[in-house]
């Protein structure tokens, strides 16, 4: 995947983050940029990976307004790396999935908006990682697959609870029991992407999005991360009550009285077809 052309300079990132060898971080003005980076391996997910994931996005420095996330190489992820399973107690293994919760909890209910970039592999645990993020943007290389059946496991990551809300339980018992494979268009089409882009034109349209995100004010954002998947799940009754006091907070914000200000004075784009 080709780095896109940012007005930003890049920087390596320093401290802890730059420690995390399994990751390759970097900032770019307000976003930060979280490649998955075992390229040889296909970005497949061990636990010290997992474990690296959980320390940066619970690590983002305070300028991170948004982060990219992607993969090194020729993949995304192809999904767990087995050589770890194989020698697993069922107690290990329950330790073992609640560890990837905590990780993709930080990715999904962490700071700051996740733009996550797909090309090739996006597989079994690889797929329960993308689904935590926010936004997904698919290269035309992009494929899905969740192959545990044929390996006589099951999901550990989360996806049982993410992947059914974005393309229904059905289509997630399919995969599982059939392997059936996905490709970026069908992907797209129920729902496990937003964005298809041609392929090598991911990371530019994954960076033009975080920074469109980053521009928001943050606790408006911090609301749409966190209360509304939530009200979602709730009764009507519960969620529209949960919306009023979000609504006020958020409007309460003084970067949302500017913002508004801003627009009532001419001072603000509005709202037109791209």
């Amino acid at each position: 995947m080709a780095t896109p052309p940012l007005s930003d300079e890049i920087r390596p990132a320093a401290g802890e983050l730059a420690r995390l060898d399994l990751l390759r971080i970097e900032h770019s003005g307000p976003v930060t940029h979280v490649r998955l980076n075992r390229p040889a391996k296909r970005n497949a997910l061990n636990d010290s990976l997992v474990a690296q994931l959980q320390a940066a996005f619970s690590g983002l420095p305070e300028s991170t307004q948004a982060v990219v996330l992607s993969g090194e190489g020729n993949h995304f992820s192809a999904g767990l790396d087995l050589f770890e399973l194989s020698e697993r107690s069922v107690a290990e293994a329950v330790i073992h999935s609640r560890s990837w919760h905590s990780a993709f909890e930080h990715v999904q209910f962490g700071r700051v908006p996740v733009v996550a970039v797909l090309h090739g592999a996006v597989v079994g645990g690889g797929l329960e990682l993308a689904v935590a993020a926010h936004i997904r943007v698919a290269e035309r290389s992009a494929y899905y697959g969740l192959p545990e059946g044929q390996r006589g496991i099951f999901v550990g990551g989360g996806g049982s609870s993410r992947i059914p809300r974005l393309i229904g339980a059905a289509r997630m018992a399919d995969m599982m029991l059939t392997g059936r494979v996905y490709d970026a268009e069908e992907g797209l089409r129920i729902g496990l992407s937003q964005y298809v882009v041609d392929t090598g034109q991911g990371l530019e349209k994954g960076f033009e999005l975080a920074h469109k995100i980053a521009a928001n004010a943050p606790l408006s954002n911090f609301a749409v991360m966190h209360a509304l998947p939530r009200i979602a799940d709730m009764a009507p009754g519960e969620g529209l009550f949960l919306e009023s006091l979000m609504s006020a907070i958020a409007s309460g914000d003084p970067a949302a009285k500017d913002r508004i200000k801003a627009f009532l004075e001419g001072r603000a784009a509005k709202v037109t077809r791209q």
